[in-house]
């Protein structure tokens, strides 16, 4: 009885993990439209930074600013065109994964620039004793 529970045990697996198993997953496999999609909004994301950077028609910190923007817009892109990452994906599990990662990667970056700018402030001799040469 055991062989016989055991035989269909594996027979239940090898179907779940079948040809049946990638008519589950929406959105898994992207089409050749959404590939092209895709392809053709991160060449324009990538075409307008070089053309602000080329032309100069803003100034430095505008065109800083709108670059940082489009390379967001553009990680996006890739994300939901190449990655196929969207909430019926692995029912959710890989898009919740990815924005743990990127909460743990915002809050360790911050934090990195809040431990240097305060050591820098703080550890900077000079910049808030007097200078030592003058005192008797």
């Amino acid at each position: 009885m055991s062989t016989h529970a055991h035989g269909d045990h594996h027979a239940h697996q090898g179907h779940g993990h079948g040809h049946d198993d990638h008519g589950h997953v929406e959105g898994a496999h992207g089409t050749f439209g959404s590939y092209m999609t895709g392809f053709v909004l991160s060449v324009i994301l990538t075409v307008i930074p070089f053309w602000l950077v080329m032309t100069g028609t803003l100034d430095n910190t505008t065109t800083t600013a709108v670059i940082l923007g489009l390379a967001v817009v553009q990680i996006l892109v890739h994300m939901v065109y190449f990655l196929h990452m969207n909430g019926r994906v692995e029912g959710g599990w890989s898009m919740l994964a990815m924005i743990f990662t990127i909460i743990v990667v915002v809050i360790m970056f911050a934090g990195s620039l809040w431990v240097m700018y305060h050591m820098n402030h703080n550890m900077m001799p000079g910049m808030t004793t007097p200078d030592m040469s003058k005192l008797p």
